[in-house]
């Protein structure tokens, strides 16, 4: 899989652009910031290159660079180790895949997967701002259970909304009496059945478009052929879930408007 070089030390952000990289094209990230958004130890990189994980940076100086298929193969590496796989077997898997060529198409069946599930605007406020905006309804066990849902992060003094849409959402209905403690609630909730229902479509689609053993016995046209159904199949689900539930609420608003007449009689 290539010869493998050691890693160049290097501080800083991600560059967006392309890359120029010899193992694709798009974003280009240092150590640090590939390593971060993989979810990996940095130290790790080095490791999975002598081992013949992955392929070298491109070096530019004594700065590594590396592109987005990088951050792509670390993640399967990592989704495989979860799953069981030893450091050799991953490599024998990989080398299989590659002499079958059959790994550009799984890489990028992995991104076609993973990407752009989630397009997000984050909003960093400090906790003065935070108690500006929520007034005196929100408490300090509020902010802590927004934390453990995942609503928000705090680092000291700053609390950061992984999501403008869910801040404004929150915002508008505190703003219209609602407490926060029972919003929160209804987050909770919301979060699980939007769990089951993801749990039930990635199962739709294993068993039925990648099959019960799943990618090993799979060819590189197989792999392109599962890649093109997830590009199609991507939206359905959204649209699935928007449609319902816009059809369940018209249900449950016009018997509740029913009801309220009948109380007006």
């Amino acid at each position: 899989m290539g010869s493998q070089v050691g890693d160049a030390s290097g501080d800083g952000a991600g560059v967006g652009g392309a890359s120029g990289d010899g193992a694709g094209v798009g974003g280009r990230y240092r150590r640090e910031d590939v390593a971060r958004a993989a979810g990996v130890k940095v130290r790790n990189l080095r490791y999975y290159q002598e081992r013949g994980l992955l392929p070298p940076p491109r070096r530019e100086g004594r700065i590594a660079w590396y592109s987005d298929d990088h951050l792509t193969r670390l993640r399967l590496i990592s989704d495989l180790l979860g799953r069981g796989y030893t450091v050799n077997g991953i490599a024998e898997l990989l080398s299989a895949w590659e002499d079958g060529g059959g790994l550009s198409q799984l890489l990028g069946l992995e991104r076609e997967m993973t990407r752009d599930w989630v397009q997000e605007e984050p909003v960093t406020l400090t906790r003065a701002a935070l108690r500006e905006l929520f007034g005196p309804t929100a408490t300090a066990a509020d902010t802590r259970r927004a934390a453990a849902l995942g609503y928000v992060t705090v680092d000291g003094d700053l609390v950061t909304y992984p999501s403008r849409r869910l801040l404004e959402a929150t915002l508008a209905l505190v703003r219209q009496g609602v407490p926060l403690a029972e919003i929160l609630d209804a987050g909770e909730f919301v979060q699980a059945q939007a769990a089951a229902l993801a749990d039930r479509f990635v199962g739709l689609f294993r068993r039925h478009v990648i099959g019960v053993e799943g990618l090993e016995p799979l060819s590189a046209t197989q792999l392109q052929h599962v890649t093109a159904a997830v590009k199609a199949l991507r939206p359905v689900a959204g649209e699935v879930v928007a449609t319902e539930f816009a059809r369940a609420m018209a249900r449950r608003v016009d018997a509740e408007v029913a009801e309220l007449l009948r109380t007006e009689q």
